[in-house]
């Protein structure tokens, strides 16, 4: 390439100076781009996660730099190194402007990034641009007879050519989606079209016949489409709220309007009309600044009516679906309740079946119960005779062999009045009589019956009395007795050495597991085997036992625990045992209220 590098050309700044139009130059490019920075930032600082607004400042900051370069050919064109690479990058920045305009069109209307398609044909068709620029398919020489690079023609057609094409396609595109669109959209698109095709039409059309004549002043009027398009985008804001501004519009046409009267003073040459223009920027400053803060008023009373718009929208969104859940459930109600009526109509004929068999089963069980009772008595009798001598004296193994029998027959007898107790109590049957017992005088009782039987083990059997006497209850003593005697025979019976304590106390505090208002506590404790933490909760089951239990007493009914706290309940109190496990003893615990009972176990049948 035949290049010139000759700076400073003495004829070029001349003949610059003399043929430059100084006025509108300035008034065409520094207004213009101005007013598209500001529209492209505030918009960019509204919205900066938006894809739309870094299009919006992309083509603002690309219209800018065009403006810029092309300022510097009409004041650098004496220095032609210069002016040929400003030159040179007027046809990228010149397509990228288009570019980036068809881009914005998509993500506006569409609310996304164009298809990949049609990125991919725009790379395409900029490749040729890209790679030509530095080259003299470009520029081919710079001309120092009329200060100016000499262009090809070739790529200056491709590109304005490449520039038509996308115009017509942001023409095209848009009526394709007016056709599609309705009510407010339609209108958005509308007012898109026309702003920003007039900026590329205006902008196009100026640069083409420029560069078709070579008479470059054309150029400068083609920048005024950039502020009409800036006007429309500002009347979308303000109109249809686009790009989710509220006083973007507002104060980027007042900035406007003071960025274009202030220009004015770059080419004023009469004073009056410098201090004319003063005063009038002064009041476009002032007045803008009211017309601001009253429009900053006015966003946040609509704001506020918005907000109530769609908190009333949301309430009225929330009781139609209310009342819509309302009809469906009363629906489902109104399903469930003949289904339940019809429950209701074959739990009455079951409960009745039941209460009929319930009733049988209750007469069986106290047939069964009196029958089993009846034949262990004589047997009972008989064995005590025969232990007794009454029938001769027995040699060891006789005796071995009546005490077994004796010892076979009372766990009979034990677990019939088991049975039949849980049956009366079941039942309902079972009769309570309450009256004011003394809990301590029960106790010594228990002791007094149990007492040779731990004896018998090499047990010990005591009793502690509290300190002060405690005070009388209302209770079924005989019972509560056969309560206490079943804990303390059970203790005598799974410990092995050692023996067992039965302490009576007032209890006036809350404590775990313990009833809420003042008692009387009576604790069973023993050095037996102990239970382990896991059986705990099973033992005052029906017919529940432990394993130890079951290994040291293979006699047991499973039934004598269940008894006590059914017979416990019914006098309004509470029992449960604590062990620290196995092999470290356990205790039995009853609590009993001090006055109060419930009213349904008030009763005396």
């Amino acid at each position: 390439m035949d290049f010139n590098f000759i700076t400073n050309i003495e004829s070029c700044k001349i003949m610059i100076q003399a043929i430059a139009p100084t006025s509108l130059l300035y008034y065409s490019h520094i207004p213009t781009s101005v007013v598209a920075l500001i529209i492209g930032f505030f918009v960019f600082f509204k919205n900066k996660g938006a894809l739309i607004s870094k299009i919006l400042l992309g083509i603002s900051l690309t219209f800018s730099l065009w403006c810029f370069f092309d300022l510097v050919l009409w004041l650098g064109a004496y220095n032609s190194p210069l002016l040929m690479l400003s030159w040179s990058l007027l046809g990228i920045l010149n397509i990228l402007i288009f570019i980036l305009s068809l881009y914005f069109v998509y993500v506006f209307i569409d609310k996304k990034s164009p298809p990949a398609k049609v990125k991919i044909a725009l790379i395409l068709a900029s490749l040729p641009i890209i790679f030509l620029t530095p080259t003299q398919f470009n520029l081919n020489i710079f001309n120092i007879a009329n200060c100016e690079a000499i262009e090809n023609k070739y790529f200056t057609n491709y590109y304005y050519l490449f520039g038509l094409f996308i115009f017509l396609w942001i023409i095209a595109l848009s009526i394709y989606k007016y056709k599609k669109s309705e009510g407010d959209i339609r209108k958005q698109i509308l007012f898109l079209t026309f702003g920003i095709g007039l900026f590329l039409l205006a902008f196009f059309t100026a640069g083409y016949i420029a560069s078709l004549t070579d008479n470059f002043n054309f150029e400068l009027y083609g920048l005024f489409g950039m502020p009409i398009f800036i006007g429309f985008l500002a009347y979308l804001i303000v109109k249809f709220k686009a790009f989710n501004t509220k006083l973007l519009a507002i104060q980027a046409l007042v900035i406007s309007l003071i960025v274009i009267i202030g220009s004015q003073f770059a080419f004023i040459q009469n004073n009056t009309n410098k201090i004319l223009t003063g005063i009038t920027l002064a009041l476009a400053i002032s007045f803008g600044w009211i017309l601001i803060r009253s429009a900053k008023k006015e966003v946040k009373q609509r704001e506020g009516l918005e907000l109530a718009n769609i908190e009333i929208e949301k309430r009225n969104e929330a009781i139609l679906e209310r009342n819509e859940k309302l009809k469906i459930a009363n629906r489902e109600i109104s399903k469930r309740k003949n289904q339940l009526q019809k429950i209701s109509d074959s739990l009455a004929i079951a409960n009745d079946k039941l209460k009929k068999l319930d009733t049988a089963k209750t007469e069986f069980v106290s047939m069964a119960s009196h029958q089993l009772r009846t034949p262990p008595t004589p047997i009972k009798g008989y064995s005590s005779m025969l232990l007794e001598g009454s029938y001769g004296e027995l040699n060891a193994e006789q005796k071995r062999a009546v005490e077994n029998i004796s010892a076979a027959n009372n766990q009979q007898i034990t677990f019939v009045e088991d049975l039949l107790a849980v049956s009366r109590i079941e039942s309902g049957s079972m009769k309570f009589v309450f009256e004011k017992c003394q809990i301590g005088k029960l106790c010594e009782e228990v002791v007094s019956n149990l007492i040779l039987k731990a004896k018998d083990k090499g047990l010990y059997l005591d009793y502690k009395a509290p300190v002060n006497p405690l005070p009388e209850i209302a209770i079924d003593g005989n019972k509560i007795r056969e309560v206490i005697s079943n804990l303390v025979d059970n203790a005598v019976k799974y410990t092995q050495r050692g023996g067992v304590t039965i302490l009576a106390e007032l209890c006036q505090k809350k404590e775990k597991d313990c009833l809420a208002k003042p008692h009387l506590r009576v604790t069973v404790s023993d050095t037996g085997i102990g239970v382990p933490a896991e059986e705990i909760p099973h033992l005052f089951q029906k017919f529940s036992r432990g394993k130890d239990i079951t290994r040291l007493n293979t006699g047991g009914t499973g039934l004598g625990l269940y008894v006590v706290k059914m017979l416990t309940q019914a006098n309004g109190g509470k029992v449960w045992i604590e062990s620290p496990g196995a092999g470290r003893g356990s205790k039995f615990i009853l609590e009993l209220p001090l006055t109060q009972l419930p009213e349904t176990l008030e009763r005396n049948e």
